[in-house]
């Protein structure tokens, strides 16, 4: 449990007074992080003035320890809503804020101790909306082969450089929000996307925080990728994005059969040569990620070379995914054959994680 907040100095009552944040995270199931963010957030160098969650639906002990955080007398406050996917999370603590001023972090999710006070400090008499930074945890050798295969390397943005444009550290004027109507209610994911598109064209002023920075976590091994892209390929589509993602890698594969269709004439020979011009492809596009990532995460010849074997199946999972779950929407949405889990299971939010790696993915292409 938090102490350093329980006493807070007049430092913080200054801020207050100045520019109250309330901070919105959508839930389900995070008994084993929601302690460690919740205190994170309390021990900010700047605290928010409320932190609002919203559960969908958690069946673990989620609940209990963010009572646990209120019943201490902790600006925390809880929301409950049954199979709330994550943009209704978001929403409906949109709606419940008290501040003029909204930041968005996910559960599995640690800000650095001045993310909040870093966010703000971006704010100026204009700006409507402040893009933080972020970064992924690669404590493990797959970690840091998945974040070459598809997180996007930092980039100037304003003169310094960050990875931008995330919901999950990011703050909004809450007016800004009402205005764009918030999130799509119905989307598993891309729901972000969506919102944070729909902000750049309303014509809001854009500010960047290259300072205020959160970790998270990628997907551990290739069957949790796997999973968790295939979610994101329906939804991808769902939101109106296939030429954002799923097309240039249809038209990739779309080349490889059309390639593949001699051997109709000439045999199973033919196919291991275009199994092997496609194994070429990945072993090229393994090279090219690490070459963007050659200043990120720089490395001796023999890591270098042992990145190369484990990126070719990272990629291919990465296709293999994009493929299963556009077959899903055809299914599921296009044709109504059968319901998705995510569906029956609506509760399920969008982690920061979920976000970042599906919109790495659509902004590599890879």
């Amino acid at each position: 449990m938090n102490q350093a907040y329980q006493g807070a100095d007049t430092g913080c009552v200054l801020f207050l007074r100045s520019l109250a944040v309330s901070v919105i995270i959508p839930v389900k199931n995070e008994e084993a992080t929601i302690c460690d963010l919740l205190d994170a957030l309390l021990n900010q160098t700047k605290p928010p003035s409320e932190i609002i969650i919203t559960d969908g639906g958690s069946t673990d002990n989620t609940l209990e320890l963010i009572r646990s955080f209120e019943d201490a007398g902790l600006p925390v406050r809880l929301i409950r809503e049954e199979k709330a996917l994550p943009g209704r999370g978001r929403n409906l603590g949109i709606r419940a804020a008290s501040s003029n001023w909204i930041a968005f972090i996910d559960a599995g999710v640690l800000p650095h101790p001045d993310w909040l006070e870093s966010l703000q400090s971006a704010v100026k008499g204009d700006t409507d909306i402040v893009y933080g930074s972020w970064e992924p945890k690669t404590e493990h050798f797959f970690d840091e082969c998945a974040a070459i295969a598809y997180v996007q390397p930092p980039s100037i943005i304003d003169g310094e450089l960050m990875r931008h444009h995330f919901i999950a550290s990011s703050l909004f004027r809450r007016e800004i929000l009402l205005e764009i109507g918030g999130f799509a209610e119905h989307l598993r994911s891309a729901e972000d996307i969506l919102l944070m598109e729909a902000a750049e064209k309303g014509g809001y002023k854009i500010r960047y925080a290259p300072a205020a920075v959160v970790s998270w976590n990628l997907q551990p091994n290739l069957e949790g990728t796997f999973r968790r892209f295939r979610t994101y390929a329906r939804h991808n589509i769902r939101a109106g994005l296939w030429n954002q993602w799923q097309a240039p890698i249809f038209r990739r594969y779309g080349l490889l059969a059309i390639l593949a269709l001699p051997a109709l004439f000439f045999g199973s020979a033919w196919l291991l040569a275009v199994g092997v011009f496609w194994l070429t492809l990945l072993l090229a596009r393994s090279v090219i990620s690490l070459w963007r990532n050659r200043f990120t995460y720089q490395a001796p010849a023999a890591r270098i070379l042992g990145r190369i074997l484990l990126l070719m199946p990272i990629i291919g999972c990465l296709d293999a995914a994009t493929f299963i779950g556009s077959l899903d929407w055809l299914v599921i949405d296009k044709l109504g054959l059968t319901t998705g889990e995510e569906d029956v299971n609506s509760a399920i939010p969008d982690t920061a994680e979920d976000y970042l790696q599906r919109e790495q993915l659509r902004q590599r292409k890879v």
